[in-house]
């Protein structure tokens, strides 16, 4: 396993080591010792899952304090444009954004420490999205900022999206007061 950091603190790239042959292939999503080994010592509790369909956009979602989540994100199947903001006020990088495509080809994985919004567009039909949490979740603290913030400025390279009615109405950037 490879990781690679990024400008943001905290976020990282894990690119797995992918053993392939006639077969298929065989990689580790998850293990403990060797994530704990480059830098990732979290505790996951929660993991979860979604099929969504091409230029679905779902996002920009976080916690809020005290059940912030940090997510180790993947696709397991499909392509998406994976989106993180910066919500951690003391970051130089507050408010900025991070975008990285993850697909079923690469297997690269995406670790976002609690403090980002999290988002991310579908590539194609039939994309299956994984990711572990590191805190349940909370519906009292769950979260959202709107996708298509102005001040965010985020190319999500597609100009009708299918968002759910909670997307649609997240408040803006401007408006968010920042618990991290």
């Amino acid at each position: 396993m490879q990781v690679e950091t990024t400008p943001f603190e905290g976020l990282l790239i894990v690119r797995p080591r992918v053993f392939g042959d006639e077969r298929g292939y065989f990689f580790e999503s998850w293990n403990e010792e060797t994530f704990r080994n480059a830098g990732i010592n979290v505790p996951f509790m929660q993991d979860n899952q979604s099929a969504s369909v091409k230029n679905v956009v779902r996002g920009l979602h976080f916690q809020t304090p005290p059940f912030e989540q940090g997510k180790l994100v993947r696709v397991i199947s499909g392509a998406v444009l994976d989106v993180v903001v910066d919500l951690r006020r003391k970051q130089p990088t507050f408010g900025k954004h991070f975008k990285l495509v993850l697909d079923e080809h690469e297997k690269i994985m995406l670790y976002i420490p609690p403090g980002f919004a999290h988002g991310f567009k579908t590539l194609e039909d039939n994309t299956v999205f994984f990711y572990k949490c590191t805190q349940v979740y909370q519906r009292d603290h769950d979260s959202a900022i709107r996708w298509n913030d102005p001040d965010l400025d985020i190319d999500w390279e597609v100009s009708d999206p299918i968002l759910s009615e909670k997307d649609q109405q997240a408040p803006f950037f401007r408006d968010f007061v920042s618990p991290f």
